[in-house]
């Protein structure tokens, strides 16, 4: 299948591998570009520049498919080393870069000048017509039903997505929702030109998360996400436990004087404990709707083969024997 997407990015399929904390580590993108998508590193989990260019030799050694380093932008008081990571993923002779969070404007013109196309993960339609302003080559559209940040504007992507088909000029992707060949037609229908997974991609065999994660993933539903630290602006959905019933509680019982600070115990530094150690009551993570449509833990390659057949089984014989009647 070609669309912009797969030619913007030299990858046979319009499938891309969404960063996510303790989870896009070298082994999965090197699975998911090997087949046939575009895997993604998540930048942050390597707490060092160095440490991330270690990474990425680490992934190079197990592909020889284009795979991308996903960089969010954090609105903290002391900031990352950007300059660095930056660095890092330009003389790995990476060609591809996720942006997410804050404006990624500074830090375009050092990426273009090396070969670099990046895709920003936006929520709206106004934050894609900004990045489409500034530069970035694509943008990641992410509806409502998105496991961590969907934005305050609770749109999903039956309207997201036609809506940015509208407006956008540059190419984008459907996130929040995608699992299966469906998932990757309704997309081009709605006019995205193609999807990026995120929680389908936990629960695959490569994922180098705990068993007991890709488990809870399996068992869910549709019904059991939530949202927190809808108070603080910062939504989230993530998977419903214990600690999210707790968080929810604070934030009912202190309303407006909620602070940061009252929820650190649930949300600050639980992401190796659950994704590396399976502890999963130490916090709250990121999860999608999309967990009601998961129900196998295959390997990269079979879940990407499954649904580009699907794909294919969909647009040749179900929506073509539509128009034959």
């Amino acid at each position: 299948m070609k669309t912009r997407i797969t030619e913007m990015f030299g990858i046979q399929h319009p499938i891309i591998q969404g960063g996510m904390h303790f989870v896009g580590f070298a082994e999965l993108a090197a699975a998911v570009s090997n087949a046939g998508g575009l895997g993604i590193i998540t930048g942050l989990t390597q707490r060092t520049p160095e440490l991330l260019a270690a990474e990425i030799k680490r992934c190079r050694e197990m592909t020889d498919k284009p795979f991308g380093v996903n960089l969010t932008f954090l609105p903290v008081m002391t900031a990352p080393d950007y300059p660095g990571y930056i660095k890092a993923i330009i003389d790995g002779g990476v060609k591809a870069v996720e942006t997410a969070g804050n404006n990624p404007q500074k830090w375009l013109p050092a990426l273009h000048e090396a070969g670099v196309k990046v895709i920003h993960k936006c929520t709206s339609v106004r934050h894609s017509l900004k990045a489409e302003s500034i530069g970035c080559d694509a943008v990641s559209v992410d509806g409502f039903e998105c496991g961590g940040h969907p934005g305050e504007d609770d749109i999903p992507n039956f309207i997201l997505l036609p809506r940015a088909a509208d407006e956008l000029k540059i190419p984008f992707v459907a996130s929040g929702g995608m699992a299966d060949g469906r998932s990757l037609v309704a997309a081009l229908a709605l006019g995205a030109e193609g999807i990026n997974m995120g929680t389908r991609f936990i629960a695959t065999q490569e994922a180098p998360v705990h068993d007991n994660v890709k488990a809870a993933i399996v068992a869910a539903s549709e019904l059991d996400t939530r949202l927190v630290m809808r108070p603080l602006r910062n939504t989230e959905r993530v998977l419903r436990n214990a600690a999210v019933d707790r968080l929810l509680e604070k934030e009912k019982s202190l309303g407006a004087n909620l602070k940061f600070e009252d929820i650190m115990a649930e949300v600050a530094g639980v992401y190796p404990k659950i994704m590396l150690d399976g502890t999963m009551e130490a916090g709250a993570w990121s999860c999608g709707m999309v967990a009601g449509l998961i129900h196998d833990i295959p390997t990269c390659q079979q879940l990407i083969d499954r649904i580009m057949a699907e794909a294919d089984q969909i647009i040749r014989q179900r929506l073509a024997g539509f128009l034959a009647a």
